[in-house]
């Protein structure tokens, strides 16, 4: 039996780290995958319950030098990210009190006059004990403030698995036991010795990290914020009915089957549907849309929305876990834990990165040494080319970006559930859109009512309707819903038979003999409406179904009856084509309907006829045509499409079943979610790709400056101290570019 899980894992700090956890991992007996995301600090993992159980993996994570974190919820990760920023801003104060003092005593003597002043008992000249033993007492805190990255650094490195804080601890190590050696020196007589001292270095460079470290703790925290705003959205109490009365419970104690009352103003608390009263409710946190969508009795209301004016009574059927609003956290959170593709690339070059850096800083260093520099020299060239190849910044490129743009998504309505998903959907040439449902509202409705003389367009409909209450027939209905929305006034329905395949007959009001149905019907009850034949025609060439409506043997019109169009679909098409996409129409109605619908919308191609078996393969055809597809439906029907599509997309009202076999769900029933989810898409991984870009490059360019290749030509020299701050800023650098999608715009 195959498992998955998300485990929450404290400790990494680079990309080093999540090679670092994935290799560990996915050697362990039983493990079929694994897939560590360090942004979101997770693994991902698949595996068989049978042969092992989550302490296992648990156990393989600590063994690799990290720790697994017991997930309490979000109050709890929010309560420690807040903690682990607080402990890193004290390290940064304390460090940053020491570190100011310290290179102003290194720097005063080195400046041209005028210099620094120095207090006689610190000048090296005069006290050059009391100056080398100051800079020794200053970098003590300074150390133990960055006492984590030697007590990481080194365990990694003697378990073979060094990483950036490994980097960082031999480096500054490097700098410190050089620095002391020269003390010890100094001590013992040899005054020169104090021009030797590298504590500065060290200490600015563990300053610099602390403060790149806690700049990308509070960026990284933005980076989850949608998820966190989602789950802050349920309150914490409901009212329920008990025994006739209301009494306020805990949120968690509201059972499926119990009455919820929600007043105005209130947040709905469970997943229901409506018993009593009606109201409007902003839905905009699950679907985008600003407008609030009226409610009444019978429609469903969702867990978090906001109800707005009505006092309400509901039925729940969903609660805890099982909401709407746990199912897109649960969906949110497994996007922003797993990786994208192109992520793969960054993975390889870090897996084998810091080994490879420490063998360079090392051949760097000896190669000057060999060619006849000072140890001084050497020992900076070290230090710089361990410093500035940190891979942090390579480490954070993809799941900053992901993270954030699955957030933006999930905040506009658009649920992508993997970073796979996220990388697909830009390289979409073809949509294919189911049309009943997905196009049009999957309803019938009155779209037009054309009278004989001398009859009004109310006359005909309010007949119509009187008749049509005894239909269960969604066109009857459709008739009904038309005639109550302009507030007509209906008839006392008698009498009412159903006649399969033609209409109805009904008796209304005061014994008047109705007749609705199609012309086979009328034409069989002697009833001619020759006025009306060419207009039928042509409505039904329309894709519309004419119905004739006769009272008393007497024609009194044609009312049209179709499935109508969403009133943003055509714009939604349009700004498809506009994004250089071909729109294509899958349908299982006839050829002639199809067309006619395709072209109220602008679709030229037009697949009609297929049966829900057989949508599959007509996918299948066009990715044959060398195209990348997505299926775009919300049907039990279209559920084998969304599987095999390059990108399956669920339309919000779509059933469980599309849900569960699409990539990307849009919550909000509008086509228009579409052309944002692969404009977002766009935006991501060009995003992503500016991260890696520069983060690739930095690297690149960052460690021959650092090993020295410009001093060749007469350069300078890098210092570490630089080197340190170029490492810290590329991380925050690549963190706040991703943040960038927060502001993306989405229509």
């Amino acid at each position: 039996m195959i498992s998955r899980d998300t485990i929450k894992i404290g400790g990494m700090n680079c990309a080093a780290c999540a090679a670092s956890v994935e290799n560990a991992v996915g050697k362990v007996r039983g493990v079929k995958m694994v897939s560590v995301n360090l942004a979101a600090e997770k693994a991902v993992v698949e595996y068989d319950a049978r042969q092992i159980g989550l302490s296992d993996i648990a156990g393989a994570i600590r063994e690799a030098g990290f720790i697994p974190i017991n997930d309490s919820g979000a109050d709890e990760d929010r309560i420690r990210k807040q903690k682990e920023i607080r402990v890193l801003t004290i390290r940064l104060v304390v460090s940053a009190i020491c570190v100011i003092p310290l290179l102003y005593l290194a720097m005063a003597p080195m400046m041209p006059a005028p210099r620094l002043p120095l207090p006689l008992f610190l000048r090296p000249d005069i006290r050059p004990e009391n100056y080398a033993l100051a800079q020794a007492f200053l970098t003590i805190p300074i150390i133990i403030a960055g006492i984590r990255f030697y007590t990481v650094g080194y365990r990694r490195l003697l378990k073979l698995h060094p990483n950036m804080d490994s980097l960082i601890a031999v480096g500054t190590t490097a700098a410190v036991v050089y620095s002391a050696f020269s003390v010890w020196s100094v001590m013992r007589g040899s005054h020169d010795a104090a021009h030797n001292l590298y504590f500065e270095t060290a200490g600015v460079i563990i300053t610099l990290i602390l403060l790149g470290r806690t700049l990308e703790a509070k960026a990284l925290g933005r980076t989850s914020d949608a998820v966190g705003k989602l789950m802050g959205l349920t309150p914490e109490t409901a009212v329920v009915i008990k025994d006739g009365a209301e009494k306020e419970v805990p949120v968690g104690q509201v059972l499926k089957g119990d009455i919820v009352v929600v007043r105005p103003g209130e947040r709905i608390p469970v997943d229901g549907r409506i018993i009593y009263g009606n109201t409007a409710v902003d839905e905009s946190m699950l679907t985008g849309e600003s407008m609030p969508a009226d409610k009444t009795l019978g429609d469903t209301v969702y867990a978090a929305c906001i109800n707005i004016n009505g006092y309400i009574k509901l039925e729940a059927l969903n609660v805890g876990a099982d909401t709407q609003l746990s199912k897109i956290i649960r969906i949110v959170e497994e996007a922003q834990g797993t990786k994208a593709p192109i992520a793969r690339l960054a993975d390889r070059v870090s897996g084998v990165f810091v080994p490879v850096v420490c063998l360079i800083a090392f051949i760097a260093a000896v190669s000057w040494r060999i060619s006849g520099e000072s140890i001084e020299f050497s020992l900076k060239v070290f230090i710089s080319v361990l410093v500035i190849a940190c891979p942090c910044a390579l480490g954070l490129a993809t799941p900053t970006a992901i993270m954030t743009g699955t957030g933006r998504g999930a905040e506009a309505g658009i649920l992508v559930k993997n970073g796979e998903a996220l990388e697909t959907a830009h390289r979409i040439d073809v949509i294919v859109l189911d049309k009943t449902g997905t196009i049009t509202k999957g309803k019938p409705g009155v779209t037009d009512i054309i009278p004989v003389a001398g009859i009004s367009e109310d006359e005909v409909l309010s007949v119509a309707a009187s008749a049509e209450k005894g239909s269960e027939h969604p066109i009857g209905r459709a008739v009904v819903e038309a005639a109550e929305s302009k507030g007509l006034k209906l008839y006392k329905l008698s009498e009412f038979k159903l006649l399969p395949g033609q209409g109805i007959e009904a008796i209304i009001g005061d014994g008047k003999k109705v007749v609705i149905g199609n012309l086979s019907l009328t034409e069989s009850r002697g009833i001619n409406a020759p006025e009306l034949r060419d207009k039928s025609e042509e409505l039904a060439l329309g894709g519309k179904t004419p119905l004739f409506v006769a009272v008393d043997d007497t024609i009194y019109g044609l009312i049209a009856v179709a499935d109508t169009i969403k009133e943003t679909s055509a714009a939604a098409v349009r700004r498809l084509k506009d994004m250089g996409l071909e729109v294509v129409m899958l349908t299982g109605d006839n050829l002639k309907t199809a067309r006619a619908i395709a072209g109220q919308v602008g679709i030229e191609r037009v697949i009609a006829g297929v049966l829900p078996r057989d949508k599959a393969d007509a996918v299948k055809k066009l990715q044959a045509e060398g195209k990348k597809v997505a299926m775009a439906g919300d049907g039990i029907n279209d559920a084998p499409a969304l599987a095999v599509s390059d990108i399956g997309i669920a339309v919000g009202s779509g059933t469980d079943i599309a849900m569960e076999s699409a990539d990307i769900v849009l919550m909000k029933n509008d086509l228009t979610g579409i052309a944002n989810a692969i404009r977002l898409s766009r935006h991501t991984i060009r995003n992503i790709r500016q991260n890696l870009f520069w983060a690739f490059g930095y690297n690149t360019a960052g460690i021959p400056i650092a090993a020295g290749v410009l001093h060749i030509f007469g350069g300078p020299l890098l210092n570490p101290m630089f080197a340190a701050a170029a490492m810290s800023l590329s991380s925050v650098s690549v963190v706040l570019n991703a943040l960038r999608l927060k502001k993306l715009k989405l229509e």
